[in-house]
Formats: C-alpha cells, structure tokens, sequence
C-alpha cells in the first residue's frame, strides 16, 4: 500500500466522519460555545483534506491557501474570546 492509497481508502474516510460528527455538534450544540468550538474544529478537519489533495496532486500551492484559513480560524476564535470577555466585563 502506497501513500496516496492510505491517504484515499484511511485517512480521508475517517476525517469524513470526523466532519459529520463535528457538523452534528454544531448543529445541535447546546450554547453558542460549543458551536464556536465546532466551528474551528471544522475548519481544521478542512485543512487537513486540503493537506491531503495537495499531496496527492503534488502541488503546494494549496499549502498556501490551508494556511491562510488557519490563520483566518486562529484570528476568528481570538475575537470570539475577546467579545466573550468584554461580554463578561459589562455584565
């Protein structure tokens, strides 16, 4: 067994159903915490299937754009935490 077949018949089924279990969180999450967390969750289950389709085609280009949603995920909880706090505070 090869790379790209692990990566095509192992890795990719199981973190679609990673992404099914998470959406369900999201979804049906409890408070809003919760779906924030899903949320960021979700975005990092993509870029791993990013990872994964860019080693399969050979073309790092799509590193580049994984990348930049992380940062983009990473900024998102930050601010979500900061309103959360300031939420906090003027109660």
């Amino acid at each position: 067994m090869n790379l790209n077949e692990y990566l095509t018949y192992v890795v990719l089924p199981i973190l679609l159903l990673a992404v099914l279990l998470v959406a369900y969180r999201f979804f049906k999450g409890p408070a809003i915490v919760n779906r924030v967390i899903a949320l960021d969750l979700l975005i990092t289950i993509g870029i791993g299937i990013i990872t994964i389709y860019s080693i399969q085609t050979g073309q790092s280009t799509f590193l580049d754009d994984a990348m930049i949603l992380a940062l983009i995920a990473f900024l998102g909880t930050i601010a979500f935490s900061y309103y959360l706090e300031k939420k906090k505070e003027n109660e």
